[in-house]
């Protein structure tokens, strides 16, 4: 179940999903995917105040990810996110936002961009993949808006 208001416009509070995790654990996490990290000890000087949470994958292994004038850029190409709610992403901490992810790692967004509505990378910096809990496939609730996640 959805907690909050970060995935909007893709997601809502209260929206059910079914999350698969099979693909964290023998496939790929690509670019695009909607995930949900987990963080019950909070180490590598991250802290999550709710966990899980669901985000996007921004960036994988070896991309550098720079958010710059309002725009987010993966390997010095700009990102068209027709699914973010605003116009713009703005920073939250400068070191985090110019990033290039290590190999083991993945940055994450939520897609609510407006100020202060999502934890992520650019708060806590990318983030282990040993700490993806598994792939959002499908919303099964509320009804109407039934159907497979995509990109």
């Amino acid at each position: 179940m959805v907690n909050g208001s970060s995935m909007e416009n893709t997601l809502y509070e209260n929206d059910r999903l079914i999350i698969e995790k099979i693909t964290t654990r023998f496939g790929t996490i690509k670019r695009g995917d909607i995930v949900t990290v987990n963080n019950p000890e909070g180490d590598d000087g991250i802290y999550l105040a709710r966990s899980p949470i669901i985000k996007r994958v921004i960036g994988v292994a070896g991309d550098l990810v720079e958010i710059r004038d309002g725009k987010v850029y993966v390997n010095d190409v700009e990102l068209i996110e027709e699914y973010i709610k605003g116009d713009l992403t703005y920073e939250v901490e400068s070191a985090n936002s110019k990033v290039e992810v290590q190999e083991g790692y993945v940055y994450v967004l939520g897609d609510n961009r407006l100020l202060n509505m999502s934890e992520d990378s650019r708060k806590f910096g990318a983030v282990k993949i040993d700490y993806i809990g598994g792939k959002a496939i499908l919303r099964f609730f509320p009804f109407k808006s039934f159907g497979l996640l995509r990109e």
